[in-house]
């Protein structure tokens, strides 16, 4: 309960001072996020952190199945590999248009 109304009380406030900065505040914060977003710094960190998060996914995807093994129900085994399938195992190139370069 007390989460709840932590984030209600912060919601509140978020709210009032989001109204009270008006549009040109907001249009001046959404210019400046752009700017970080594109800032070539930035986006070699973001793909540096997705790549070795692709590769730490694999290596624990690799741990757990073999201390889990034969242990997974038949059923979720058939629904992990399908998803699998579908979506490639760890694709190289991912969906933001980024390379490992």
């Amino acid at each position: 309960m007390r989460y709840k109304l932590t984030f209600v009380v912060g919601l509140a406030a978020g709210y009032v001072l989001g109204t009270r900065a008006g549009r040109e505040r907001y249009e001046q914060l959404k210019k400046s996020a752009r700017r970080v977003a594109q800032n070539p710094a930035v986006r070699n960190t973001a793909e540096t952190a997705a790549h070795q998060g692709r590769e730490f996914t694999g290596k624990a995807f690799h741990a757990v199945g073999t201390k889990v093994g034969d242990r997974i129900p038949a059923s979720v085994a058939a629904r992990v590999r399908h998803l699998r399938d579908r979506n490639g195992s760890f694709p190289e190139d991912d969906d933001w248009g980024t390379s490992n370069t």
